[in-house]
């Protein structure tokens, strides 16, 4: 694989046509990008202060919106509860931990002096076991709450466990639920909606793991499965679900609901920080590197970080070299304003990657128009280090994830070991700052990966690891 440096060598090669639509950005920067070379962009139009409400799509949300999240998950904790004998430990929460991975960081390039590595593990979340656990589920249960009002199921300070009930799966199994996916969305979505008894369809792209189809329809979900990528299949099970009034689509790109669901994450987080001692303040930064797919996921588990920590938190996705649509779509807004929603096939891509989770061709509008002024910056991973990394999370941390989780461990490296990540942290006076930081990784995806596949990664992530020299 190429050293994360690599990408300032390129300087000096002619740009795609679709690189040059784009004359603010670095033209080594847009060289890497088009030549799927590991690069970091950092955000020019990052606001200072965090704004007290951010615009998504056609509405504004804050705070507020946050804890109106967390409280419906509150409200149907004890159905799932019921429905979920594995939440019977956490009194029908969906939670991760939060560890300590000091021993990793030498692996993945965080120096001495530079701050101390933690893992969010939401590899490990129950019930789906991924990230989409949170956003997936939070939609349905918005679904079937509305309905289980409407047809008075429940009524203020009920007991939510009521809808497990035949009354209230008579009611919901008149509907159904439908989701495009390239797996671990489908899966969240899927295994809550068909628990709630809810007519379940998932619309799976071509990139979708087979196993990942086999255990929902395990689950009586209907799996539909299509020749195209991510955003057609997404397409698919828009255009089907607009024939059906009794269909509520799940829509990845579009979703208000799905963000939010996954912002409520970081009110427990900020529950398991304070117990470890940290607290991010303006001489405690706190850095979070989440992988990104469309960008739902860690757009909401940005703007709920920003809410609570504001500017002493700093938020950076990771991509796929070949994947990477939410850099390019910062990209258009860095030097188009709103106009545009790039595809990686503009700049000559793929979107071909082992990391199925993150194979998103464009980045979803209502996310990335959230994040303008709140993300810190982006950059990409080759499936070789996604591997390496895989595979000595493992050896080092002693947890098992699919590559798509492993997106964000490159992410101290790219910041405290690369020219461009240097000059950001220059730019925002916090330098001197890095021997009291706190990087925290977000692991999305892996509890169900099977076994044997999940051995693969790990044979080929060992090759890797012991052929390459150390970041």
């Amino acid at each position: 694989m190429n050293d994360p440096t690599d990408f300032l060598a390129h300087a000096g090669e002619s740009p795609t046509p679709a690189a040059t639509a784009a004359p603010a950005a670095d033209a080594a920067l847009l060289s890497a990008l088009a030549a799927a070379q590991p690069c970091l962009w950092t955000n020019p139009l990052l606001a200072p202060q965090t704004p007290s409400a951010v615009r998504a799509g056609a509405k504004d949300i804050s705070l507020a919106d946050v804890h109106a999240a967390q409280a419906r998950f509150d409200r149907f904790a004890p159905l799932l509860r019921r429905l979920f004998p594995e939440l019977a430990g956490s009194a029908g929460a969906i939670e991760s931990p939060v560890l300590p991975a000091s021993a990793l960081q030498p692996a993945i390039g965080l120096p001495p002096g530079r701050g101390t590595l933690w893992i969010k593990a939401d590899h490990s979340l129950p019930v789906a076991g991924s990230i989409k656990a949170r956003g997936g589920i939070h939609e349905v249960l918005e679904f079937a709450e509305r309905l289980a009002v409407q047809h008075a199921l429940v009524t203020e300070g009920d007991d939510y466990g009521v809808l497990a009930e035949p009354a209230a799966r008579a009611v919901f199994s008149r509907y159904q639920v439908a989701v495009g996916s390239t797996g671990n969305l489908g899966l969240s979505i899927g295994v809550m909606a068909s628990a709630l008894g809810f007519r379940a369809v998932v619309h799976m792209s071509a990139d979708a793991k087979p196993w990942k189809k086999d255990r929902l329809r395990a689950r009586g979900v209907e799996v539909i499965e299509h020749a195209g990528d991510y955003q057609q299949a997404v397409a698919a099970g828009r255009a089907q679900a607009q024939q059906d009034p009794a269909c509520h689509f799940v829509d990845d790109e579009r979703s208000l609901s799905l963000l939010l669901g996954y912002s409520a994450a970081v009110l427990h987080l900020d529950a398991q920080l304070h117990e470890h001692g940290i607290a991010p303040d303006a001489r405690r930064p706190l850095f979070v590197y989440l992988p990104c797919g469309v960008g739902g996921a860690p757009a909401g588990i940005a703007f709920g970080l920003k809410q609570r920590y504001g500017p002493h938190v700093h938020c950076f996705f990771a991509e796929p070299t070949q994947s990477p649509c939410f850099l390019v779509q910062m990209i258009g807004a860095e030097v188009n304003g709103v106009g545009g929603n790039p595809s990686v096939y503009d700049y000559g891509l793929t979107n071909r990657t082992e990391a199925d989770g993150l194979a998103v061709p464009r980045a979803s509008e209502l996310a990335a128009s959230a994040m303008r002024e709140l993300l810190s910056g982006v950059y990409t991973v080759a499936d070789e280090q996604l591997l390496r990394d895989l595979y000595l999370a493992k050896r080092d941390a002693g947890i098992e994830i699919e590559p798509s989780a492993a997106a964000g461990f490159s992410g101290p490296a790219m910041l405290t070991g690369t020219e461009a990540g240097q000059a950001w942290l220059a730019r925002h006076g916090l330098t001197d700052l890095m021997a009291t930081a706190t990087h925290l990784v977000w692991t999305t995806g892996g509890l169900f990966v099977p076994a044997e596949e999940y051995r693969r990664f790990l044979a080929r992530g060992e090759a890797l690891a012991a052929s390459s020299t150390p970041r």
